[in-house]
């Protein structure tokens, strides 16, 4: 290769880096592939456009770039990591622990390697090594906030609730208006007098879950609470007795008018909670009784009535392990006898509910659904709920309506904790089914299947007792 042709690639390289970092994926790409076919030995150029090739979904194509980068560079500890997370992504996890372990050879000060391998552990449930990973990485690197994010989802799935609370106060998502208040965050001061904002944070189920600590707030104190939330939980959200006002986020919000700020997720660490202690007032949101009664109206059928939710929002991270491929799936529940099932599926998945297979007796409220005030008093018209990992689970567990929740093994979230079949957080009214350590959903809805009928047997014998 001439001098000419490497100058030529090297400028083709800096200006794809440029265009990544302007988000102009396609026009790095294309000064990626460019400068490979002048320079063919450029490893930096095929590590580049490997990154972007994973980016949009292109994986077999997005490997080969890594590898080729790796037989032109094996010291690129860069390329391996990318690489390590690839293959864990395909659940190619012994080679993505090789992946990973090189690039710790070649970058033994460097704190990523290790939290991308603790990842990849507790993703495995090898949760010792996970465990001893992430605190190698803030060993090297005290203020490395991936690895102590890492290490709180750890924690909280195993219950060990302080440590994990305070990990939590890693994560990056603040809140846009968070640098608009002119008030500070809350950090565990006294609130006695004071009037507090509740920021939004994550999805509609975090909300959901950790809005009850609006109440905890006012026993502390609090003079006056203000919540923000996504628009479609405003209404929902005004059943909350312990808060004065709901602002939606697409609504105007204020830069003053309050004396700190704070989120969510950030409340229980200052408020201490433990698996002993979470606030389990159940119900702690309300729907209006002419609400309830409208729907009741709209929801035909005799027997006991069971909702159905078997897709979450396809934009999470583990969707594809937390979601049902399809409502067919769920066909056991539909022989049940004496049961009318009710669709509450929403967005993906809905249309199913139009066609269900074959014997299923369900009725589809999917369209009717404007907002989680709708939703919850359709599940006030419910005997049961089953669902996947959904905002619809922890609704229901804010309604004390009885809910099943079927669970992924791979990535179970952490605030189901580890192998329990119940919740702290909804007490009472929560059972989880878990997948066995195979993976499959399979087994998970025969294992519904049955307990559905043996409820079934149980209600018609008594009253519904109100528990799971």
């Amino acid at each position: 290769m001439t001098e000419r042709e490497r100058t030529e690639a090297e400028a083709l390289f800096f200006r794809g880096n440029l265009c990544m970092q302007n988000g102009d994926d396609a026009a790095a790409e294309a000064c990626f592939r460019q400068a490979v076919q002048v320079a063919p030995d450029f490893a930096e150029a095929y590590a580049n456009l490997g990154l972007l090739l994973e980016r949009k979904g292109d994986l077999e194509n997005a490997e080969a770039c890594y590898w080729r980068s790796i037989a032109l560079n094996p010291a690129y500890a860069e390329t391996h990591l990318n690489l390590g997370v690839l293959l864990a992504q395909r659940k190619r996890f012994r080679e993505a622990e090789l992946a990973y372990m090189q690039a710790i050879m070649l970058r033994q000060d460097s704190p990523v390697g290790w939290s991308n391998l603790g990842v990849l552990y507790a993703c495995t449930k090898r949760e010792v090594e996970a465990e001893q990973c992430y605190r190698t990485a803030l060993s090297l690197d005290a203020a490395y906030s991936k690895a102590r994010f890492n290490l709180s989802y750890l924690l909280l799935r195993q219950g060990r609730l302080d440590e994990g609370w305070e990990c939590l106060g890693a994560r990056n998502w603040l809140p846009a208006f968070a640098g608009q208040l002119d008030c500070p965050p809350w950090q565990g001061e006294p609130l006695l007098g004071k009037s507090v904002l509740i920021g939004y944070e994550a999805g509609h189920g975090d909300m959901i879950q950790f809005c009850r600590y609006a109440a905890v707030l006012k026993e502390l104190g609090a003079a006056s609470i203000t919540l923000v939330c996504h628009p479609a939980l405003k209404t929902l959200f005004a059943s909350l007795a312990e808060v004065d006002r709901v602002i939606a986020l697409d609504e105007p919000l204020p830069s003053s008018g309050w004396d700190v700020w704070t989120l969510p997720m950030s409340i229980p660490r200052y408020c201490k909670t433990r698996l002993d202690s979470i606030p389990d007032n159940i119900p702690y949101l309300h729907v209006p009784a002419s609400l309830i009664e409208k729907w009741g109206a709209v929801m035909p059928g005799g027997g006991l009535r069971v909702g159905l939710v078997w897709k979450g929002n396809p934009n999470f991270e583990n969707d594809a392990e937390r979601s049902l491929l399809s409502l067919e799936l769920l066909a056991p529940l539909g022989r049940v006898a004496d049961v009318q099932l009710y669709s509450l599926q929403k967005g993906a998945g809905e249309d199913e509910a139009l066609q269900p297979p074959a014997g299923m007796r369900l009725t589809p409220l999917g369209s009717q659904l404007t907002d989680f005030a709708d939703t919850a008093a359709a599940v006030m018209n419910l005997d049961l709920v089953i669902c996947v990992d959904t905002a619809v689970a922890h609704l229901a567990g804010a309604l004390g309506k009885p809910c099943w929740v079927l669970l992924p093994d791979y990535k179970t979230d952490w605030r189901w904790l580890t192998g329990r079949t119940d919740s702290p957080w909804y007490p009472g009214v929560m059972r989880l089914f878990r997948q066995p350590v195979t993976g499959g959903w399979d087994p998970v809805v025969a294992d519904v299947a049955v307990a559905l009928e043996q409820w079934r047997q149980q209600q018609l014998i008594r009253p519904a007792s109100g528990t799971a």
